[in-house]
């Protein structure tokens, strides 16, 4: 049985925090992070019609490290959104703290093009 005080269920309670005051539209969509222990993923939500615009994934970058492949992840996800004309967007960081993957991707998504 976990405990009621593991980092996975305080991580949950922090994300649904955060949903409650954020949320994406087709024009504004939501940039969310998840981050495993060999993978980092992000999506381009609309919350409004419950679909995602555009999704990168750590899973097929190649990168020496998981910072390098997070800001990999930023990049191509930045790319993509370019093509589909979105330049602002909402950043959820899922309930991690923002530093390491978390804050690389953001900043390299900020770098390509992503305003937020």
């Amino acid at each position: 049985m976990a405990k009621t005080n593991s980092k996975t269920v305080k991580r949950v309670v922090r994300h649904r925090r955060i949903r409650a005051k954020i949320s994406g539209t087709s024009s504004v969509p939501r940039l969310s992070i998840f981050k495993s222990n060999k993978f980092i993923y992000a999506q381009l939500i609309d919350d409004e019609a419950g679909k995602t615009l555009a999704s990168s994934s750590g899973m097929t970058i190649k990168a020496k490290n998981k910072t390098e492949q997070a800001v990999k992840v930023g990049e191509d996800l930045a790319k993509k959104a370019a093509e589909k004309n979105i330049k602002k967007v909402v950043f959820d960081r899922g309930g991690f703290i923002y530093t390491g993957r978390v804050k690389a991707i953001a900043d390299a998504a900020r770098n390509a093009g992503l305003s937020f």
